[in-house]
């Protein structure tokens, strides 16, 4: 499974970025994306139009939850990456804890943030 990051997912609503490659694997089904890029998507949309947008893109999804492995998950990513002075902040450790526990690739332009997250499998 692929995970969708929000960057990716705007860069695919405004026509540029990864578009062709959001598109194939939502193709091939492989597609998927967090409860909290569903929440950055749905509250950036600026106009009624956009929230359709968005909510149709996310309707072709699999929406992963934070449950509590994926919530412990990203504590523990948390705690090792701010003793060392490199957090990435909440929402950043909630995404890499969903992927970490369901063993998915994170399909993302924020690669300086993810890279520092142990065993994190990014797409290329």
């Amino acid at each position: 499974m692929i995970v969708a990051d929000t960057d990716v997912l705007i860069d695919a609503l405004r026509g540029k970025g990864a578009r062709a490659r959001v598109e194939r694997e939502l193709a091939a089904g492989r597609l998927a994306t967090t409860v909290i890029s569903s929440f950055e998507l749905c509250s950036g949309a600026r106009t009624a139009t956009e929230l359709q947008t968005v909510e149709t893109l996310l309707g072709a999804l699999r929406i992963l939850d934070v449950d509590d492995a994926a919530a412990r998950a990203a504590a523990a990513i948390r705690r090792s990456l701010e003793a060392r002075g490199a957090g990435i902040g909440t929402a950043d450790y909630l995404i890499a804890g969903i992927c970490l526990t369901r063993s998915a690739v994170l399909l993302t332009r924020n690669q300086e943030h993810f890279r520092r997250v142990d065993g994190l499998n990014l797409a290329e």
